[in-house]
């Protein structure tokens, strides 16, 4: 945390979000945390869309020592008045435009305006600054659009060990802005307010993605970092003509062979990651450009971070296990975690300790006896001419136990009927799968329901399956 602090005092006048200045950002901050400090609670959260106003009102509530819960914009309000039940949260700090999500029986501060947070006198700062690594610094909700969520508390010594690990494995120069449209309520957009506060470099804040606006970005070299999701980049990166980027972080989901090579072919300089909220983001990182021979691995750990294939079958497959100072102790209310945290997906380790992801161990289909891997399955069809975007997930069935079902979504500019299509894709499949990992069941869709994030919601396939789905057939 004093990382800002640092830079207001050796670079005031260097860049820090947006226009602002790291003493622009500095001074607004420690306004912000002298009208947070008279808060008698330990815990707030903080609801809203992404600003430089937010993330001030983020690092002001941490300077005062309390734990942030970061509230998924996305939820309702009785989901919001359950998780601060759930976690004895009394204060929700909002912007105006989230004003109304928030449960009237809850204590409510509404951000002052950032003309106001930068234009006040400066302020004597008496804070302390020192945090122990034990201390939360932040609190993120997992599967929060379900309604069964777990709170992840991210600590300082986790976010500390992160941000000098993630600093090894990708560098920085003095030119590194960073730009940030994934959410600050999630660990992707965190992470990017913490690594760029340690590297004392820039970071541009988006509120809302804008496509054009982001290639506007890239062509005129205002920024050259990005942390993306497979969706969107795969619809940015055919339109980048010329560049100036040095890392574009790729993770959150699985990321198609079809969009690497496209990548490879513009040589745009991906970096897949494999983490999640309870490593605070970045687990395993490889730079694909120099890694060519590698080019379905999510690579290696970053320094200090630890990884353990269990229970694994004869072909060196089995549950991926992490330990490292960057995981969690445990979720909130939970019992704690001792040694290694299963992560629940399926992958296996090579020679030279690349590690590859197969599927999360809930997605595996088993199938008379055989294993399935939808990510194999969703490989395959990305390389049929036309795919847009796919998912396979299991299904129950009375003879085989389990079968998989393909949902799939086309480019506009096909106009075949369903029939015609179905037929294509299982020929397709044939040519190239066994026959028992060919889906029983074809759903064509305008599009795969997603959540705040961009990931496929799964479990929503599952359930529009189950409502429509009884003969096997392609729908729409």
């Amino acid at each position: 945390m004093d990382w800002l602090r640092y830079g207001a005092e050796h670079y005031p006048n260097r860049i820090c979000i947006n226009e602002y200045t790291y003493n622009d950002i500095y001074h607004g901050v420690v306004h912000v945390a002298h009208n947070l400090e008279r808060l008698k609670v330990s815990r707030v959260a903080i609801l809203s869309d992404n600003s430089v106003t937010m993330a001030i009102y983020v690092l002001a509530a941490m300077l005062v020592h309390k734990e942030v819960l970061l509230l998924n914009i996305h939820l309702k309000p009785n989901e919001i008045a359950n998780q601060l039940a759930q976690l004895d949260v009394t204060t929700v700090l909002h912007s105006f435009e989230r004003r109304n999500q928030v449960p009237s029986s809850i204590f409510t501060i509404e951000f002052e305006s950032l003309k106001n947070i930068l234009v006040s006198s400066v302020q004597e700062d008496t804070f302390d600054w020192a945090f122990e690594d034990t201390d939360i610094a932040a609190i993120m909700n997992t599967s929060a659009t379900t309604g069964q969520f777990k709170s992840v508390p991210l600590r300082w010594g986790q976010i500390r060990a992160h941000v000098q690990a993630s600093q090894e494995v990708l560098g920085k120069t003095g030119q590194d802005n960073w730009l940030m449209v994934l959410p600050l309520f999630h660990v992707s957009g965190l992470s990017i307010l913490m690594r760029s506060l340690y590297n004392g470099t820039a970071m541009t804040i988006m509120e809302s993605y804008d496509e054009d606006r982001v290639l506007q970005y890239i062509h005129d070299g205002h920024i050259n970092m990005m942390s993306l999701v497979p969706t969107i980049l795969k619809n940015l990166a055919p339109r980048i003509t010329h560049h100036h980027l040095r890392v574009i972080l790729l993770g959150g989901e699985f990321i198609p062979r079809t969009l690497v090579n496209a990548c490879v072919a513009k040589r745009l300089p991906i970096y897949k990651t494999y983490g999640m909220t309870e490593t605070f983001s970045q687990s395993v990182t490889m730079p694909v450009l120099t890694n060519l021979d590698k080019i379905d691995s999510v690579g290696k750990p970053i320094p200090g971070m630890e990884i353990r294939i269990v229970d694994a079958d004869e072909d060196g497959v089995g549950e991926i296990h992490l330990n490292g100072p960057m995981v969690m102790s445990g979720y909130i209310n939970r019992e704690p975690i001792y040694g290694n945290f299963n992560t629940d997906d399926m992958g296996y380790l090579d020679e030279d300790g690349f590690l590859y992801i197969l599927n999360r161990r809930t997605d595996l289909i088993i199938s008379g006896g055989e294993n399935i891997y939808p990510k194999e399955i969703e490989d395959t069809m990305y390389a049929m001419p036309g795919v847009k975007e796919c998912a396979v997930i299991p299904v129950p069935d009375e003879r085989w136990g389990q079968v998989p079902a393909l949902f799939i979504v086309f480019d506009s500019s096909s106009n075949e009927n369903l029939d015609t299509l179905e037929l294509k894709i299982q020929e397709f499949l044939l040519g190239k799968l066994a026959k028992y990992k060919v889906p029983k069941y074809i759903t064509i869709m305008d599009a795969l329901p997603r959540n705040g994030t961009g990931k496929i919601v799964r479990k929503s396939l599952g359930v529009f399956l189950a409502a429509n789905e009884t003969d096997g057939g392609a729908h729409e």
